[in-house]
């Protein structure tokens, strides 16, 4: 029983943030009992617990409703920037003068997402991309940039034979990726696939995003040869996207 209630509270809350989504700043809680089909006191109970959260907020004349700041925190960490043109452009033809996956990423305080991917080569292992930072060159290269990553990675998993999941060892490879200024990974994330990650900047000097850059691990050497280009690259991207 208690579990019932539990679920109905949490359904009915949802929806609550959905009509008001819908609604639009100003929705009083009349109108969203009677669109809902609630009663007038859980409504109201309901609505101060989403204001208490921060879900919700009241409008400066106390009648109404409108959306909260975390929930903008969470639409900002789900929403992908734009690539303007200018920026594709420029991706496409670095893109022509390698035969390598070129992908575009975008950070987040503590997370990753693909902006631009190569259509001629899918990322493989994204969905491990996004939650192993420890496992990928652009994981690392973010984690590089936190002094207290260690909280970011706090039990790293093994996801491919030379998953680096000791701290002591990532201390080592995040110290010498701040030193060489980019980042690299073989067969830690992905078997038989390596990567360079290339730092794009907003104009502020803040680490925003990284150029990557992959292939075939036993070609590593080869894409090495790519790095300088790739920074370039990456250098010309930062004024575009940030």
């Amino acid at each position: 029983m208690k579990d019932s209630r539990r679920t109905n509270t949490v359904t009915n809350s949802i929806a609550i943030l959905e009509t008001v989504a819908d609604s639009g700043t100003g929705v009083t809680a009349k109108e969203i009992a009677e669109r809902l089909g609630l009663a007038p006191a859980t409504t109201y109970r309901l609505l101060n617990s989403l204001v208490a959260d921060e879900y919700l907020v009241r409008t400066a004349d106390l009648r109404g409703f409108a959306l909260g700041a975390r929930l903008r925190g969470l639409a900002a960490a789900i929403t992908v920037p734009a690539v303007p043109t200018a920026a594709r452009m420029l991706l496409d033809d670095f893109r022509a003068s390698t035969r390598f996956a070129v992908h575009l990423m975008n950070f987040r305080p503590a997370a990753i997402q693909v902006i631009n991917e190569d259509p001629d080569h899918p990322i493989p292992g994204e969905r491990e991309l996004a939650r192993h930072l420890h496992a990928s060159a652009a994981g690392k290269l973010l984690l590089s940039s936190h002094t207290e990553w260690r909280a970011m990675v706090a039990a790293p998993a093994r996801i491919a034979a030379r998953t680096k999941i000791d701290h002591a060892a990532l201390a080592t490879d995040l110290q010498s990726i701040r030193e060489a200024g980019y980042a690299r990974a073989a067969d830690e994330l992905v078997p038989g696939i390596a990567c360079l990650a290339l730092p794009v900047y907003k104009s502020s000097g803040t680490l925003a995003g990284a150029l990557c850059l992959s292939g075939p691990s036993n070609r590593l050497n080869v894409l090495d040869t790519h790095r300088d280009s790739a920074r370039d690259c990456a250098a010309r991207l930062g004024p575009l996207l940030y």
